[in-house]
């Protein structure tokens, strides 16, 4: 009864963010399925309207009622909403993300390393193993100062 531990429930980092991806790919497709579902309705609805109840019979452009070219608006608006959540988070979605900070990265590493190859051309090796020698032996001599036992008293 008191040895029992309780399990650990903490989700490591890497879970948390692949479970928090999961919920907004989740959130999205609902979303398209609301809009689906209100989509059907209002293209009913505005065929009722016109053909039912009478409304707008004298309005027509292009020998076509007006409710075809409210049904061709909110399908296009539907088909973008569509072609964003199932393909372009696919392409541009975390994968996508992590991969072009991986190109960025690996980038700007290669302009580093061309630059400290243009600045060891330019500044010649004799020079700069001489500074580093120098500021070995000061560093050196801060530290015996450190450890000195007169100092220290």
């Amino acid at each position: 009864m008191f040895g029992k531990k309780k399990p650990d429930t903490t989700i490591d980092p890497q879970q948390r963010v692949l479970f928090e991806h999961a919920q907004e790919r989740i959130k999205e497709k609902k979303a398209l399925y609301n809009h689906f579902v209100f989509y059907l309705v209002g293209c009913l609805f505005m065929v009722l309207l016109n053909l039912v109840f009478k409304i707008g019979l004298g309005w027509k452009l292009f020998d076509l009622d007006w409710y075809v070219y409210g049904i061709s608006i909110w399908t296009f608006f539907f088909l973008v909403h569509a072609v964003k959540v199932l393909l372009f988070t696919k392409f541009m979605g975390k994968a996508w993300e992590a991969e072009q900070l991986d190109i960025l990265v690996q980038q700007q590493k290669e302009k580093i390393a061309k630059m400290e190859e243009k600045l060891d051309l330019q500044v010649p090796k004799e020079v700069i193993s001489e500074k580093n020698i120098l500021l070995d032996k000061t560093q050196e001599v801060k530290n015996s100062t450190d450890t000195d036992p007169e100092t220290l008293h």
